[in-house]
């Protein structure tokens, strides 16, 4: 199955900040290097963007991940951490797989998880040379986490990382709803 064509002119209808640009639409059809999943302990697929990106990636992402199930992460993967894998079909060549906090409230060291999302995605990316990157509003759909604070988390963990590393050489920040594109742009700017 050939690859799904990616977004029409994405570029030019993102907003820019700098290194950073904001787009609004389906971070599926992206090619950027790499895209990021907010992914489920299991890695195996789920809701929302997670059950997206394994529908659009294929069967490539699953048997991806079921192998990284099979060795190092057998019991899964924690909240923070982040892994990469192939893209599979999608137009970006390469997913990371990284598992955000439920919000509970902020007592359960959200923030500081949700920031480990962000930093390890972002060396992930850095360590295979990848020049692109997008991310979706992590933590911000079922897992409940105020889609403001998240934001402002984001925002501040992909310029503290771009302040001090080359590459990767831009980050596409991919809201799927005005509010949150409404959001991102407020603490872009």
């Amino acid at each position: 199955m050939p690859n799904p064509s990616p977004a029409v002119n994405w570029r030019e209808q993102a907003r820019a900040f700098g290194r950073i640009l904001l787009y609004r639409g389906d971070i599926t059809r992206l090619d950027t290097d790499a895209i990021v999943n907010a992914a489920n302990s299991s890695l195996l697929g789920g809701g929302g963007v997670d059950g997206a990106i394994h529908r659009a990636g294929g069967p490539e992402i699953l048997a991806a991940c079921r192998r990284l199930r099979a060795g190092h992460y057998g019991s899964g993967l924690r909240t923070g951490e982040a892994v990469i894998t192939t893209g599979g079909q999608l137009p970006a060549r390469h997913v990371i797989h990284t598992v955000g906090p439920v919000w509970n409230g902020g007592h359960k060291h959200e923030p500081e998880l949700l920031a480990n999302c962000y930093r390890n995605s972002l060396r992930l990316a850095h360590e295979n040379g990848l020049a692109s990157v997008a991310f979706p509003g992590i933590s911000t759909g079922i897992y409940g986490y105020p889609k403001q604070e998240a934001t402002a988390i984001a925002v501040r963990e992909v310029r503290a990382f771009l302040a001090h590393h080359e590459q990767p050489q831009y980050i596409v920040f991919v809201a799927f709803d005005e509010e949150s594109f409404r959001l991102y742009e407020q603490e872009l700017q």
